[in-house]
């Protein structure tokens, strides 16, 4: 109805379903110890950037990505496919539901890994 439809549009407004998975990707990936002063802080951190005008935060760095890539990459190819690739995006809470990836018949290298994450995390 009118009511969901209102809520629907609410949540794209604020983009409160990418920052849910991002906090809850990120949750899964680092595991922390206390995962509640965790988010905290990543939600605290965002606030302050969001006042100072500071860019926010980038949580995964080049390691962090880097073993990512790694778990994905079974065969040691250096190389995953266009479906690994898709589905570490959608871990890492960096691909909405609806959005449709052209696989342009190319294997993702690590690189090309890397600089999505690093694309779509700014973008959050």
């Amino acid at each position: 109805g009118s009511r969901e439809l209102e809520a629907r549009n609410y949540l794209e407004k604020h983009r409160i379903m990418e920052l849910l998975n991002y906090l809850t990707s990120t949750l899964l990936f680092f595991r922390p110890e206390k995962p509640r002063e965790y988010l905290i802080s990543i939600l605290e951190r965002l606030r302050i950037a969001k006042v100072t005008g500071v860019a926010f935060p980038f949580f995964m760095d080049h390691s962090n990505i880097v073993s990512m890539f790694e778990m994905m990459d079974t065969s040691h190819k250096g190389t995953i496919s266009f479906v690994q690739y898709r589905e570490g995006l959608k871990t890492l809470g960096l691909l909405d539901e609806d959005e449709v990836l052209q696989d342009d018949g190319h294997v993702i290298t690590l690189e090309k890994f890397r600089s999505e994450v690093n694309k779509r995390t700014e973008k959050i």
